[in-house]
């Protein structure tokens, strides 16, 4: 797409969308795209550009840009909410920028069930629901990448991020990705994400435990190990299954891939909502694991009391 396009685009969201607003606590919103027509919606995402004066490269090497998919259990969520701004500016003010996109919600108006019988169909809707999201996650890249100079990106720096459902999406996308599925074939050619950061994620998947063709990229796992919303260890039925960040670490040590993971003791879905005060452990990573590349192998379990705790989203709650 060339430039013209790309204003076009961007003037179209603005008078279309009706969810442009700039408020003082995200100053640096800098435009909204649209990346994606579908039958349903149209997609949109959100880019905040660093802070004036600051620093935007670490011992020399450019900041990636953060590319973030909202939680909300499918159902729900947006991709610029309030509750975000806090840590958008703590992004910011360390000089990153960051991309906030839109997915459709694949398990929005679908009748859940937690029943033995139900959780079958229930994990099939939640598989479907994963693809739909790695599907327009995939778009808005593509979008990127065709209009990276534009956008001030570099399309070979690019760090994904998600929380709750959307940590699941990232995840799986990575996965999809590493094993050459062909939801992934539209991307460009030897593309991968930079690094991935999970807030409370999981593989949600109807071919038994995960695995990886080729190396993923180096990856943080941030969980509570009372999580009963996305399981922290794993569920599964015959080969459905939600295999969380205790499992996904395992698989990861066993094959020398490049993570970190931080077991946050008794916490529940509470760390999917904690990113601000989660900040050191993202920064560290950043810093050492992406822009150094260095292979720094965390494996931590986490009983601090400074790092915030609450009554978090439950699967009553969200169904």
């Amino acid at each position: 797409m060339n430039t013209r396009k790309l204003i076009l685009a961007t003037i179209s969201a603005i008078l279309f969308s009706g969810i442009f607003t700039i408020s003082a606590d995200a100053q640096n919103l800098s435009g909204t795209y649209m990346f994606a027509k579908r039958d349903t919606c149209n997609l949109f995402f959100d880019v905040y550009d660093p802070t004036p004066g600051s620093e935007t490269t670490f011992e020399g090497i450019q900041k990636p840009t953060l590319l973030f998919v909202y939680g909300g259990g499918f159902v729900g969520g947006f991709r610029s909410n309030e509750r975000y701004f806090p840590w958008f500016k703590i992004l910011n003010d360390n000089g990153y920028k960051l991309i906030t996109i839109d997915y459709r919600l694949g398990l929005k108006g679908v009748p859940m069930s937690f029943s033995l019988i139900g959780k079958i169909k229930t994990a099939k809707n939640t598989v479907k629901a994963v693809e739909i999201g790695a599907e327009d996650l995939f778009s808005a890249v593509n979008f990127i990448v065709e209009n990276a100079g534009t956008l001030g990106v570099d399309p070979k720096n690019i760090v994904l991020v998600g929380n709750s459902s959307g940590a699941i999406i990232s995840l799986g996308a990575e996965n999809f990705i590493c094993n050459g599925e062909p939801i992934a074939a539209g991307l460009p050619e030897g593309f991968n994400f930079k690094g991935l950061i999970s807030f409370a994620g999981a593989i949600v998947d109807d071919n038994g435990t995960p695995k990886y063709a080729k190396e993923p990229c180096p990856t943080i796992f941030m969980h509570g190990t009372a999580d009963g919303t996305v399981q922290y260890r794993k569920t599964q039925v015959f080969k459905l299954g939600m295999w969380g960040t205790d499992i996904l670490a395992g698989i990861f040590k066993k094959n020398g891939y490049n993570y970190c993971v931080y077991r946050f003791h008794e916490h529940k879905h509470d760390i999917a909502d904690n990113y601000a005060a989660l900040w050191p452990y993202q920064k560290y990573f950043l810093e050492q694991n992406i822009m150094l590349g260095r292979r720094c192998i965390i494996d931590a379990y986490i009983d601090d009391p400074s790092v915030p705790s609450w009554e978090a989203a439950t699967l009553d709650s969200l169904y």
